[in-house]
């Protein structure tokens, strides 16, 4: 991936950076207001949840592809800036489960030393939006929720679109370190933020590897898809 000439502090760091914010909070904000209108023991719903989710990744997409061309990056972003040039290869699917192996011993050794401050709670569980007794379709919906349209929506946003945009001028350091400190951020807890910090590092260095994101997708289905079983049909 070839660096293009930079354009300033505010074109290629701050703004790419809150346009996603912006994109997630603005989409986040306008799915809600259109969801008002159902009962409210509707939106609880397992189906209505993940409805109201995939809006807001596709919403979310959508608003930053229109807006990237915006306030001086008039730049197209190209399929090759997103990491999803050609289609996987044996390649990706061989390296997402080394790098769920990776990812796993390295979030355990970096939540370990987090432990040592006081306010950090590495068990505290994660907020999904459903409840952890679902059956049936509903366990169905849920799968397709956080096993296939999280992951690939949330690679394209993050080591797809913002990844490409800053690895085009400040190299994979600081992308890296930029991309998954906000990917940390917006998961809300610190717990969850500083693992999936640790598993977006680990994406950045396999596109870094590969290209593309394809095996970051792989990579992000396999965690969510053992976290849905723990949780939903396990009952761990």
């Amino acid at each position: 991936m070839t660096k293009k000439k930079r354009g300033g502090v505010w074109r290629d760091l701050v703004w790419p950076v809150g346009l996603v914010m912006f994109s997630i909070y603005l989409a986040s904000f306008m799915i809600g207001v259109a969801f008002k209108v159902m009962p409210g023991e509707w939106l609880s719903n397992p189906v209505v949840t993940m409805i109201r989710q995939a809006l807001v990744y596709v919403l979310s997409l959508g608003i930053i592809l229109q807006l990237s061309g915006k306030r001086g990056m008039r730049d197209e972003t190209t399929r090759e800036e997103m990491g999803v040039k050609g289609s996987p290869t044996w390649t990706d699917i061989g390296l997402a489960p080394v790098g769920l192996i990776v990812y796993y011993v390295i979030a355990m050794v970096v939540i370990k030393l987090f432990m040592v401050f006081p306010w950090f709670q590495a068990d505290e569980a994660q907020d999904v939006g459903f409840s952890t007794y679902i059956f049936g379709v509903d366990r169905l919906v849920a799968f397709l929720a956080l096993c296939i349209v999280a992951p690939v929506m949330e690679e394209l946003i993050f080591r797809g679109f913002l990844y490409g945009k800053l690895r085009n001028n400040y190299g994979v350091a600081v992308s890296m370190l930029v991309v998954s400190l906000l990917f940390g951020f917006l998961h809300g807890q610190w717990n969850v933020g500083v693992n999936v910090a640790v598993m977006s590092a680990v994406m950045c260095g396999m596109r870094e590897m590969t290209g593309t994101i394809y095996s970051g997708i792989l990579l992000h289905m396999g965690k969510n898809f053992i976290a849905f079983m723990l949780v939903y049909v396990l009952q761990m």
